[in-house]
């Protein structure tokens, strides 16, 4: 089959497509991802060929209506300015997803665009297969993981969820109506409210799939990241002049002031006795010191089963990257989903706890340090269920599913 899949976002949002899609061209398939241009690197050497869409995520978190999202205090706040600074770039994409669909006998739709790529598959009559890569759907099991993770109980948490669904459609409404203009008359239309297929590329190991979802919601593995990059002379080096080091990183995240956030990491590496390899980011870290390596990207496959821990945002990619290591981490959740990721990563025990953002400070950072690479457990039940997670094959499901939408 010709497949398109599509997505939208930060780099978490894209590198486990990267994966997946290498994986179903291995299969045989014509494999092509639609992303922001900037992220076209990430399939070299995959077989996946690529198709740019504009808006430039990393931009966009720096202007000033990025800025503004660390001013809201809740869950809530925090998706209406999303949504928000969302639209603009939704209306610019769709002319570019247009095309991409065109070229799909299916379309693989990333959970950050499900109503715009249900209505383009509406529109050319071909199928179409949710790919999310977090549990986005209403369960009464636990509250919409961008809402934080407090429980209203299974009513409150099944009408939360429900919400924020129609909060979504409602920014891709605009969107949807457009593509009349396009030539996809039929899909200008709302979208037909029918059971669709989604898989999530994540392990039930990590999160059970809820019991009150409908058959059609599968839960598929984790889509491993292509990576063929290799470590540098540098970070090599760094790695054989001392003992493992704690890797720091927030990836895709921004922070209202980096100098401070990187002033209180520094003090708790070294309170806490580690050495440290600091990632740059999209926040702008930085570190200085003979025990402290400042790098830009590093492939986290190759980086992190050979650190002490991993200190990192909680998005769902660095969460799947950790655990895949199988190496204790320490969440520094900024927004969104990172607080649910970093509930799972405690509850699992392969994490001493959270320290959010908004109440980081070097001696809270560095305490869970200590717990982290002092404490056995943690590493140990990293290393248990990382070979546990080494036995799925989070591609299959996928297979399987293409399958039943050809027949």
């Amino acid at each position: 089959m010709r497949i398109v899949m599509m997505t939208a976002g930060s780099r978490g949002d894209v590198a486990p497509y990267t994966g997946l899609g290498a994986g179903l061209v291995r299969a045989g398939h014509e494999v092509t991802l639609a992303a922001h241009g900037m992220f076209e690197p990430l399939v070299e050497g995959s077989g996946v060929r690529f198709r740019p869409l504009p808006v430039d995520p990393r931009a966009e978190l720096h202007s000033a209506r990025g800025r503004r999202l660390h001013d809201a205090r809740t869950g809530a706040g925090k998706l209406v300015r999303l949504a928000s600074m969302a639209r603009g770039a939704v209306d610019e994409m769709t002319a570019a997803l247009v095309e991409a669909a065109r070229e799909g006998d299916a379309l693989l739709v990333g959970g950050s665009l499900g109503p715009l790529g249900y209505a383009l598959a509406d529109g050319l009559s071909v199928p179409a297969l949710g790919l999310h890569l977090q549990p986005l759907h209403p369960t009464g099991e636990f509250p919409p993981p961008v809402l934080g993770t407090r429980s209203l109980g299974a009513v409150g948490n099944r009408l939360s969820g429900r919400a924020v669904m129609t909060s979504v459609d409602l920014l891709f409404s605009d969107a949807v109506r457009s593509l009349r203009r396009h030539g996809l008359g039929t899909a200008g239309r709302s979208p037909r409210r029918r059971a669709r297929p989604v898989l999530h590329g994540y392990s039930e190991l990590v999160v059970p799939r809820p019991r009150d979802w409908p058959a059609a919601l599968e839960v598929a593995g984790y889509w491993w990241p292509h990576e063929t990059g290799r470590l540098s002379r540098e970070v090599e080096d760094f790695l054989a002049a001392g003992p493992p080091p704690v890797f720091v990183g927030l990836g895709s995240a921004t922070v209202p002031d980096p100098e401070r956030v990187s002033r209180a990491l520094v003090t708790a590496l070294r309170a806490a006795g580690v050495r440290g390899i600091v990632q740059r980011g999209w926040a702008g870290l930085g570190a200085r010191g003979d025990d402290i390596l400042t790098v830009d990207e590093v492939p986290h496959a190759s980086l992190f089963p050979r650190t002490a821990a991993v200190v990192h945002h909680a998005g769902a990619g660095t969460t799947g990257a950790v655990l895949r290591a199988g190496v204790p981490s320490v969440p520094v959740p900024v927004q969104f989903d990172a607080a649910f990721w970093s509930s799972r990563l405690t509850a699992l025990g392969t994490a001493p706890g959270a320290v959010p953002l908004r109440r980081l400070t070097s001696g809270a950072l560095a305490t869970a340090l200590r717990r982290a690479t002092e404490e056995g457990s943690y590493r140990a039940r990293a290393r248990t269920l990382a070979d546990r997670l080494a036995m799925e094959d989070g591609v299959a499901p996928v297979l399987a599913a293409l399958d039943r939408l050809a027949t």
